[in-house]
């Protein structure tokens, strides 16, 4: 296998384990990897190049899905163990995307549009924080219900997984379903997970056309939006001030965290 596609794979890994996580948004995550364009054009413009297209979604697919699969379980109890630096660990890897998503929005100098593009998107990802956790409490009990409880919550979170600094985990969380899913996943429930499933890929067929179209016609504001959400979702991480020792744990996965995103968006 070629070198690029183990490296899509293994970014696709990183993304499906960070989606795991409250607070953190997977695409945000492909972003800070360099993909999430790649992503976005595969998925919204997928019948005009097939070919690639399809390739491309099947490593990154196999590399999510592996990645959610392999990874839920140990990734839960490491933060439940270590929060703190895990959340310093993610707090980094954000950290190390900024130059990145500057450059692609091409900002060379601060306006006061630039400001207030930032800011809106800062805001949006603020304001949905702000719902209550269950609020749309979705209840997948059993029957033709909850099948369509299951496409509409997998519908709203596919607008999560799409949009950066949106995090799906904690979308699942106010949808009331994220405990529902984890286990879901670790026993590979399908009657539960295939609608779920569904609905997340129509949201995204929608989603990713919508911002296809922006990031083609209006690409600054675009772009500066998405760094306002991944700048908003640093509020969703941050866990408070270590003490003692593990001041310097959590400074040492920060900057782990910042170096290896820096590194794979190298790869």
């Amino acid at each position: 296998m070629h070198k690029e596609k183990i490296i899509i794979i293994l970014k696709g890994m990183l993304i499906g384990v960070t989606m795991l996580v409250p607070g953190v948004s997977g695409g945000s995550m492909a972003i800070i990897l360099g993909i999430y364009n790649k992503l976005v054009a595969a998925v919204s413009s997928f019948f005009k190049h097939k070919k690639e297209s399809v390739i491309f979604l099947t490593l990154f697919m196999l590399g999510s899905g592996s990645g959610m699969i392999l990874f839920a379980k140990p990734l839960l109890q490491l933060i439940e163990k270590f929060p703190m630096p895990m959340l310093y660990f993610f707090m980094g890897t954000v950290a190390g995307s900024v130059q990145l998503i500057l450059r692609q929005a091409e900002v060379r100098y601060l306006s006061w549009k630039v400001a207030f593009y930032i800011l809106l998107g800062i805001a949006i990802v603020q304001l949905l924080a702000m719902l209550p956790l269950d609020f749309f409490r979705a209840d997948p009990s059993g029957g033709s219900t909850s099948i369509l409880l299951l496409l509409t919550a997998g519908f709203i979170s596919a607008i999560a997984l799409v949009l950066p600094g949106i995090s799906v985990s904690y979308m699942l969380l106010m949808l009331g379903i994220y405990d529902t899913t984890m286990r879901s996943i670790s026993e590979l429930n399908f009657p539960f997970l295939v609608p779920l499933g569904i609905g997340v890929i129509l949201g995204v067929l929608l989603t990713t056309k919508i911002l296809e179209t922006l990031m083609l016609k209006h690409p600054r504001p675009t772009y500066l939006m998405i760094f306002g959400f991944v700048l908003g979702s640093l509020g969703e991480l941050y866990p408070g001030l270590p003490a003692g020792i593990e001041i310097i744990i959590c400074l040492f996965t920060l900057l782990t965290g910042f170096f290896a995103i820096r590194f794979l968006h190298r790869t």
